[in-house]
């Protein structure tokens, strides 16, 4: 669904607004929060503030459970998703949290909200020779697609999210180590290993691609747009759509769709969910269990192959 309009600052009273502003603060300034992740934020506590002042609530001393659920409640009404009324009210939780830590109140309001049931959805799935076809379909004849050849290797081969691959610079690669800095939710920073295609494919854009798309102004940016700056998420996406469409895979490819095969087929490779953990960037395991399930059928197969008890045996 399209991104819904800004909240405007003068529809949210003075004294719900004020806290507001100083958690997004801590959040930046303390937590060192991304600058995408503080907006979303801002987006979200100011539309339940904005409910809560045409509720007759003047400070957050007077918000209740009552005002949380109906706000929820509202969003349902709406149309919004699951996974989207899911991280708004996480993001009021969060809030709440931080004013009873700050001494603004006693007690936590959003304490007994329940929130919507998620599905845990995968992206898909597509086979490493489905991924190797996606990732060699660039025209490796211009400078776009030597770049495009890069990062889709680098993706696919490092598991970068498309967010991180935009913003590398040039000192981020440590050809040598076959490594590369990253630097992902939070401001963390990660060192993730490069494979050797990646690196033949990362020398090749270095060496030819990238100086010519190289411009009066263009910075330290490792892969650059036409114009000579980082490239957009949007201009990549666009690109791993056509490489996709390029190698005649049917699946829809998206650029997340790789950095979930860079998981699973680590996986199926014999990977530690641990070390994939470490070079995915999350926080918790849980997360990257979800990304790396393995379908039951195969399991059961492994077991029955490879398990002493499995085949019957000793029965």
């Amino acid at each position: 669904m399209p991104k819904p309009p800004r909240v405007r600052r003068e529809t949210v009273p003075p004294d719900l607004q004020e806290p507001v502003d100083a958690f997004l603060a801590y959040l930046s300034l303390e937590r060192g929060a991304a600058k995408l992740t503080t907006e979303a934020y801002e987006s979200d506590l100011l539309r339940f503030a904005a409910h809560c002042g045409r509720a007759g609530r003047t400070n957050w001393t007077e918000v209740s459970l009552t005002d949380v659920d109906s706000w929820t409640r509202a969003l349902d009404r709406k149309g919004h998703a699951a996974a989207s009324m899911a991280r708004r009210l996480s993001a009021v939780r969060s809030f709440s949290a931080h004013l009873v830590r700050s001494g603004l109140r006693r007690d936590d309001f959003t304490e007994l909200a329940h929130g919507p049931k998620l599905r845990r959805k995968l992206p898909g799935m597509i086979s490493a020779e489905e991924a190797a076809k996606v990732v060699s379909a660039p025209d490796t004849g211009t400078p776009q697609g030597l770049r495009d050849r890069a990062m889709l290797e680098m993706m696919y081969g490092s598991g970068l999210r498309i967010s991180e691959l935009c913003g590398l610079e040039i000192q981020a690669i440590d050809a040598e180590s076959a490594l590369v800095r990253v630097t992902g939710k939070g401001s963390k920073d990660r060192v993730v290993p490069v494979g050797e295609t990646a690196l033949v494919a990362l020398h090749a854009y270095l060496q030819t691609g990238r100086p010519k798309l190289v411009r009066p102004k263009t910075g330290s940016a490792l892969f650059l747009s036409a114009r000579g700056v980082a490239i957009s998420r949007k201009t990549f996406w666009l690109g791993v759509k056509q490489a996709a469409q390029r190698a005649g895979v049917s699946v829809p490819v998206k650029p997340h769709l790789l950095r979930h095969a860079f998981a699973t087929h680590l996986l199926e490779g014999g990977a530690d969910l641990r070390s994939i953990q470490e070079m995915l960037g999350h926080a918790d395991i849980a997360t990257t269990q979800i990304y790396t399930s393995v379908d039951r059928t195969a399991l059961s197969d492994a077991h029955r192959r490879h398990h002493p008890r499995g085949r019957g045996k000793g029965r």
